[in-house]
């Protein structure tokens, strides 16, 4: 990955739509621009213009499928990055703490929610 690739891909996700656009794309495979519009208050040129800036990042590809475009999400950018500064050791401990967080959160919310 080229130092132009990374910074595409990192303004890519520095805005909360575009974040939320490959969340909804992910959990949607084959989503149409259309339906993913609905999802935001903002025109459908500028989600459309979010979508092009994840595409020029390869976070998001598109098929055309008739008048409409159908959208996927692409991981390989990111997995390129975290294999530029993870290792298998590195990484198998970051997953652990990150599980331990995510616990640690959940009890804290339950406990909250329990006051």
């Amino acid at each position: 990955m080229t130092d132009e690739d990374a910074d595409a891909l990192f303004h890519a996700l520095a805005h909360a739509h575009r974040r939320r656009i490959v969340d909804l794309v992910s959990a949607q495979p084959g989503i149409t621009v259309g339906r993913l519009a609905c999802y935001f208050d903002v025109s459908r040129i500028a989600v459309m213009n979010h979508l092009a800036t994840l595409e020029r990042a390869g976070l998001v590809l598109s098929e055309k499928a008739g008048a409409s475009r159908r959208l996927y999400v692409n991981t390989t950018p990111i997995q390129a990055i975290y294999e530029r500064w993870t290792n298998a050791f590195s990484g198998h401990w970051a997953s652990h703490l990150l599980n331990i967080k995510r616990a640690s959160e959940q009890a804290a919310q339950k406990e909250k929610a329990d006051e």
